[in-house]
């Protein structure tokens, strides 16, 4: 008769405990925020796996007082961030997806994007500010009143509405253009509403913007994750986070930017609407920044072909767009 062996507890080895993943993110709130998201879910879907966040400070983050436009466009969110995840300091990256360049650096991929919170963007008013109304094709503000914001969209599409109104730099995390309100410096900005809601702030809102008032950027409400493409342990467990809706869309918008190629000063706006019947409507917008003109247009197709839809947007939108705007 033959017995089961066992070491006794002494002599016996626990399993090694896999090495941490490390994570790259901004480190402002929202972006910690987000980067605790992602971690949330692959933790939902690894216990045993542990995971430490790695704050990163961008130049898009040091400089505050000038537009992106004028330090070399939104990639000055990530440049930093992906020379991290390049030599190896972190294994994965979380990227707001509107902050992403349409053409990442060689060696990196969209590993996953995360299902999108609310797309709008939402006004918020100074507590000088009156109570909005809606007696204008965009909420009511005072005559000539001054909003502070440093996207050129948004500038595009509030000037091209109401002429009347004045614009100024305003940037920085969220909580500082709250403050910037706060102290008087302008009667009014635009945020987006899903950093708003991230953070326990969607009170703050007096309004969500519909797309049909205000075009989103491409991309915005999504959280996106970057890995190394030859990472393939690290790109198969997210790959697992994937929400197809989500990355739908944005292959649609970003197509569309990709085929507009136009400069981080050109106001451009992308949204793709899911629709019944397995469709996405997408619509884009360019714009001079002063608002003196505006292009919107819209196709609709299979969401199988978000790709093509983008790029056949994309050429529309340059076809009906004087040279001058997206040379």
């Amino acid at each position: 008769m033959s017995a089961v062996l066992s070491l006794p507890p002494r002599l016996a080895r626990a399993a090694p405990r896999p090495a941490a993943l490390c994570v790259g993110t901004r480190g402002s709130a929202l972006a910690l925020v987000q980067a605790r998201v992602v971690m949330a879910a692959l933790a939902a879907a690894r216990p045993d796996l542990p995971l430490r966040a790695a704050p990163i400070t961008t130049t898009g983050d040091r400089v505050q007082g000038r537009r992106l436009a004028d330090l070399g466009g939104k990639g000055l969110f990530a440049k930093e961030i992906h020379e991290a995840l390049l030599d190896g300091r972190v294994d994965f990256a979380v990227h707001s997806l509107k902050d992403l360049e349409t053409e990442l650096p060689r060696g990196l991929a969209i590993a996953c994007m995360l299902p999108r919170e609310d797309p709008r963007d939402a006004l918020v008013l100074a507590p000088s500010c009156p109570p909005v109304g809606r007696a204008l094709p965009f909420p009511v503000l005072p005559e000539g009143a001054r909003i502070g914001t440093a996207s050129a969209r948004r500038q595009a599409q509030l000037l091209h509405a109401r002429p009347d109104l004045r614009t100024g730099l305003l940037r920085g995390n969220v909580h500082t253009r709250l403050d910037r309100l706060e102290s008087g410096d302008f009667a009014a900005t635009l945020l987006a509403a899903a950093g708003l809601k991230r953070l326990g702030l969607a009170p703050r809102a007096a309004t969500l913007l519909e797309p049909e008032e205000m075009l989103p950027a491409a991309g915005q409400g999504i959280i996106a994750v970057t890995a190394r493409e030859r990472d393939h342990r690290t790109m198969a467990l997210l790959a697992a986070l994937d929400d197809p809706a989500a990355r739908v869309a944005a292959t649609a918008e970003r197509a569309m930017l990709h085929a507009l190629d136009g400069s981080c000063r050109t106001p451009i706006g992308g949204f793709a609407r899911t629709l019944p019947g397995g469709e996405i409507l997408l619509t884009g917008m360019v714009a001079r920044a002063d608002g003196s003109f505006l292009l919107r247009r819209s196709l609709r197709g299979p969401a199988a072909e978000a790709a093509r839809l983008g790029t056949a947007l994309g050429a529309a939108l340059r076809a009906g767009s004087p040279g001058d705007i997206l040379a």
